[in-house]
Parts: structure tokens; sequence; C-alpha cells
């Protein structure tokens, strides 16, 4: 958009802070090569757009603002004679794409002095090259100090990942050893037992019976019943009267395990009706062994599932198998974290998933926004860290309007009033020295609104803070983080 072209004073012109050291001779070039310009309100350039033209405020009011998703979001708004904004990177030339990085609009009649960029360019290059170094190196470090330190946040969550991960694997994995090393001393001694009673002089008929409770038996552990403490252990006791009672040894060791099988008197009786008396111990220890190998089959099948899991867990998180962007179902993602997580979450720090099962899917960079749910759980476990170490951490979705809504809600200390502003700032972080990076929330914010085109926003006061992430339902065209 043009404006009102106007004289241009020198004089004028070097009142500025940013020209108020230059020489007679440099405000006349800048006038002779520049322009005042005047635009009612309305907009002045539109970010995206190539920038040509450095602008610097005479008189008026400016708004700088950026398109995120569909909404338009005020950065700044000011009415100081000589901000800047527009091309300022001109000096870099084609090193850097030359557009417009935000928008900028006029809410009444406003004066710019305006440069063309090519003009700052070389006025910048011949005025100040020493200069021009310092920013170039500026620029440049900043942006490979910025990446390497993102990739160093990366590294240290990976790290942290890797260790919880580790954690978890490692229980169902020596569970299922333990169980493995039982099984192979049950087994044993089950072969011992048949030996013993292949050895009596029992017929074809009571054999066929021993052999048909021990599948009927096998069938009761598969089906067995989830009891509370309480009432396994009235049932417990019931059978150790019942074992005593039929002079079975030691039979408050047995006990236990028929209970968890699922066997109770009546399965008892049952089995003293189909042997001889005689046969009754043998034919309980036979089935003891029977329960107990299949309760260690059950368990090493429990441990080794639990692993498989974790493994599906950690490839649902790092997305290695998986196209990078995609339609993806926001709760797996959601799930594989916590499952990742849930070593540093620790036992006294209580998850609640209130999920809207109904949501679609939507268009996404999976393995990105499960960086994004990382940085926030581990925010939220640090805040109810510093609160005592307990607390609940509340994960949520829901529709709002156009686009997906998930929010993290803890009970830690909150985020001070002062520091709300500044969070999402590149090396803000409020943990101690050596414990962050400041670039989670940057690099959160930068997945969320640059990648998703959404928006992420908090609320906080202690006991109740409140990261929302919201992101389009629908396809947005891709632009670069």
């Amino acid at each position: 958009m043009s404006g009102q072209p106007m004289p241009c004073a020198p004089q004028e012109i070097g009142s500025l802070f940013l020209f108020e050291k230059l020489t007679p001779e440099q405000l006349g070039r800048l006038c002779a090569e520049g322009r005042v310009e005047q635009f009612e309100p309305g907009p002045v350039y539109t970010e995206g757009e190539p920038a040509t033209c450095f602008y610097v405020l005479l008189e008026g009011t400016v708004v700088l603002y950026r398109r995120v998703g569909a909404d338009d979001v005020e950065v700044t708004r000011t009415s100081q004679r000589g901000v800047y904004a527009g091309s300022m990177q001109a000096y870099l030339g084609d090193r850097v794409r030359q557009v417009y990085t935000n928008s900028m609009r006029v809410t009444e009649p406003t004066r710019f002095f305006v440069l063309p960029a090519d003009t700052f360019a070389g006025i910048m290059q011949e005025w100040f090259p020493m200069a021009v170094h310092l920013l170039e190196g500026l620029f440049f470090g900043s942006k490979n100090t910025q990446r390497a330190i993102g990739q160093r946040e990366r590294l240290l969550a990976l790290g942290s990942l890797s260790a919880g991960l580790t954690h978890e694997l490692n229980n169902p994995a020596a569970a299922a050893v333990r169980a493995t090393a039982t099984l192979r001393e049950r087994v044993g001694k089950m072969r011992h037992k048949l030996a013993v009673i292949a050895q009596g002089s029992y017929s074809p008929e009571v054999m066929a019976n021993l052999i048909d409770l021990q599948e009927r038996t096998a069938e009761r552990v598969a089906k067995a019943p989830t009891l509370s403490p309480l009432e396994a252990s009235d049932r417990e006791d019931a059978l150790t009267d019942w074992l005593d009672d039929h002079g079975i040894a030691d039979g408050w060791r047995i006990a236990p395990a028929f209970v968890q099988a699922g066997l109770d008197e009546d399965w008892l009786d049952q089995v003293a009706a189909a042997v001889d008396e005689e046969l009754l111990p043998s034919a309980i220890g036979w089935l003891n062994y029977t329960v107990e190998t299949e309760l260690l089959m059950d368990e090493i099948n429990d441990s080794t599932t639990r692993i498989s899991h974790l493994v599906d867990a950690a490839k649902q998180y790092s997305q290695l198998d998986r196209a990078p962007f995609r339609h993806a179902d926001v709760h797996e993602l959601l799930d594989s974290t916590l499952l990742m997580l849930s070593g540093k979450i620790g036992r006294r720090i209580k998850v609640v998933k209130d999920y809207d099962r109904t949501l679609p899917r939507i268009p996404a960079y999976p393995a990105e926004l499960n960086q994004v749910w990382t940085n926030l759980i581990d925010n939220a476990v640090s805040a109810m860290n510093s609160a005592g170490g307990e607390g609940t951490l509340t994960v949520r979705t829901a529709r709002d309007h156009d686009r997906l809504l998930v929010e993290f809600r803890d009970t830690g200390v909150g985020i001070p009033a002062e520091d709300r502003g500044r969070i999402f700032d590149p090396f803000f972080t409020t943990k101690p020295v050596g414990e962050g990076t400041g670039l989670g929330l940057d690099i959160s914010w930068r997945i969320v609104v640059n990648k998703h085109h959404g928006s992420i926003q908090v609320q906080s006061e202690p006991g109740d803070t409140r990261f929302q992430v919201l992101l389009p339902l629908t396809a947005v065209e891709e632009e670069s983080a």
C-alpha cells in the first residue's frame, strides 16, 4: 500500500534517535533517496510479501501483528517516534529470504520516513561496514546457537525419556526372568510328581480323571476373578481349613495359589469326589503344580505384553516408521508420550485423562507434537515437584469451534504474573541453573504456531496452571518453522 508523498525535512529526520548522529550531508542523502509518506488508517504492508521498504515512524500509531491460523495476533502497538519496521535485514541480501515477517497497519493518519530496501542495504554497507559484519555475525550466530541448543534440548529430552523407558522396561523384563526361573523349577517338580503317580497302581480311569482335572483347573486359572484383599484373605482361610481337614500337609502354603487361580471349596470337593482318598494328597500336589505353572505363564505373558506395549509406545512417540506429515489421532500421541514419561512423572503425581474420543484425526507433524507434549508435561511435573512432589496432571481434549484443544493442567506452584509474558521467549527459564535451557516453550510455540498454524496460551495461579494448545481440524498450507 502506498501513502501520500510529503516533503522530507533533513532536520526532522535528524531528530529521530536512529539518525541523530548522522552528518548534514548524510541526512540530505537520506531525504534525497528516501521519502516521507502519510498513510490513512489501514494496512501498510502484509506478512509474507517481498520486503521492499524500511519504515521509520515520524508521528501516528502503528500496530504490528502476525497471522496465526485464521486469527490476527497483535505483536505490538506503539506511537513512539523513531521506531522502525519492514525490511530490517536487507543488508543480508539474498542469504536470507527478504519478506515481511509480520504485518503493519496504522490506526490514525500516520507519517513514516520510508527508505527503499536496496538503498537501505547500500547505505548500511557504505556507512557502517563494521556494524554490518557484526550484525551478520549476530544474526547467523544466533540462528546457529538457537539451532544447537534446540538440538541439545531434544537430546536432553531423549536422554530423560531413554532413562525412563529403560526403567519401565526393566521391571517387566526382570519379572519375566524371575517367573521363567521359577517355572523351570515347577516343571521339574511336576515331572517328578508325574513319575511318582505313574509308578503307582492306578487304573487308566483314575489317570484319565487326573488329566481331566488338570485341564479343567487350567481353564479355571484363565477365568479367575479379581478379588479384593479382604475377599482373598477369607478364601485363603477357608481353603486352608479344607486342606487341613483332608490331611493335606502345608495347606497354608498351597491355599494362596489356589485362591489366585480362582479355585474354591466346591472345586476341591469335586476333586475329592473324583479320586480315591489315598490319592487325594498326590492329586492336590499335582494340581498345585498345574496352578503354579499356569500363573507363572500368565505372569510371563503379562510381562512380555507390557514390554511390547512399551516398545510400541516408543515407536509411536518417535514416529520412526511414519510419514512426517499425516492425519494423526492426538490421543495416541498423548498416550505414548505419557507412557514414555511415566518414570519421570512418578507415582506421587496422579494422571487424569479427560479425552473427547469423538474428535477426528487432524493433519499434523506427529513427532513434533510429541515434542510439545513432552515439554509441557515436563514443565508441569517440575512445577508439582516444586510444590512438594505431589499433585494431579489433567490432560484434556475437546473441540473448540473449528479447532482441537489439548489442555495440560497441573496443581503446581504456578507461574508468577511478571513471568507469564516472557515464558515463550527464547532462553527464558525459571528452573535452577543447569536444569533448563529456556527453549522448551519457545520450541513448542514455534511447532504449534509456525508449523501447525495453531496457538498456545497459558492461564496460571498457584495450584491451577493450564497450558492450552489449539490446533486446526483441517489442513493449512505448510509453513516453515
